[in-house]
């Protein structure tokens, strides 16, 4: 398999994912936010566990208590990242929730003792000046609020945290497992976080479930299928500069749809982050054909 061939997948991981924050804003006529994320977990699920009897002919094996981790702080990253779209704009709070995932490699650095090369801080720093630079002008309209920022900081605070317990329990689960398991604890998590919001469950058209299938085929089941199988043949902290494309695919559709347009910096902004995508690719080394190292379970949205 050629060394681009994992990065590539985790990009096209990270584009899938950015449309994440585009069906919320679509969905929220129908649905809170929190309830669009139990749907979205819950229509997943049947589709994940369907490909884990496909791909690995046998059913899901048991779960450990470092996917149940996993799953909490995921649950609860994207309900507050769904709770802080609400109140800032995709581009501000897309951003501040990449900052877990740039956070990556320090992370397993840290945690793991997973040494990133060199050459990523130096993409790491050029993609997040790039999304820093893409939610400059984002305030103008007058759209931006502390509260959805701070929401969104908490989220990516606890992305770091999911990363690294997925990371752990993938150690005796497949990435097929790993995201069902995941899926499946993540429902539980999202449910409890519905009759916190006092939000309710069913929206009140059958039309309102089709932004919550959509998020769950795209997203959790497309993005999440690329990105892990793509971090098979990707160092963690690699891939969490390559997803990082999010904010810019959030912030260039949400142009249209949203009236969030970008300003010349901020499109500036977009081509660094692409910048510092290309630099991360030269971090990826071609693994010897005696490394059989776990991939780690590394999504944002």
């Amino acid at each position: 398999m050629p060394v681009w061939f994992g990065p590539l997948l985790v990009f096209l991981g990270g584009v899938c994912i950015g449309f994440a924050p585009i069906g919320l804003r679509l969905g929220l006529d129908d649905l809170g936010p929190q309830a669009i994320a139990f749907w979205r977990y819950v229509f997943a699920a049947p589709v994940l566990f369907l490909l884990v009897l496909l791909v690995e002919r046998r059913l899901p094996a048991k779960p450990n208590k470092f996917v149940v981790i996993a799953a909490a702080c995921f649950a609860v990253d994207i309900g507050l990242w769904h709770w802080a779209l609400t109140l800032t704009t995709v581009a501000n709070s897309t951003f501040i929730v990449n900052l877990g995932n740039v956070g990556v490699g320090l992370t397993a650095w840290i945690f793991l003792k997973e040494r990133p090369t060199p050459i990523w801080f130096l993409a790491a720093l050029i993609a997040m000046a790039g999304a820093a630079a893409l939610t400059l002008g984002g305030g103008a309209d007058g759209k931006t609020d502390i509260r959805g920022d701070a929401l969104a900081l908490g989220a990516a605070l606890l992305v770091s945290c999911y990363i690294v317990a997925s990371k752990v329990a993938r150690r005796t689960l497949s990435g097929l497992e790993t995201i069902f398991w995941l899926t499946v604890f993540e429902i539980i998590v999202a449910a409890l976080m519905v009759l916190l919001f006092r939000e309710s469950f069913l929206p009140v058209n059958l039309s309102g479930f089709i932004v919550p299938l959509f998020l769950a085929l795209v997203v959790q089941v497309g993005g999440q299928g690329l990105i892990i199988t793509g971090l098979g043949h990707t160092p963690a902290a690699i891939a969490g500069v390559l997803v990082v494309v999010q904010p810019v695919v959030a912030a260039a559709i949400s142009w249209q749809l949203f009236d969030e347009p970008l300003a010349p910096i901020q499109a500036g902004g977009g081509l660094l982050i692409l910048i510092g995508i290309l630099i991360a690719q030269r971090g990826v080394r071609k693994p010897s054909t005696g490394d059989k190292k776990e991939p780690a379970n590394v999504f944002v949205d």
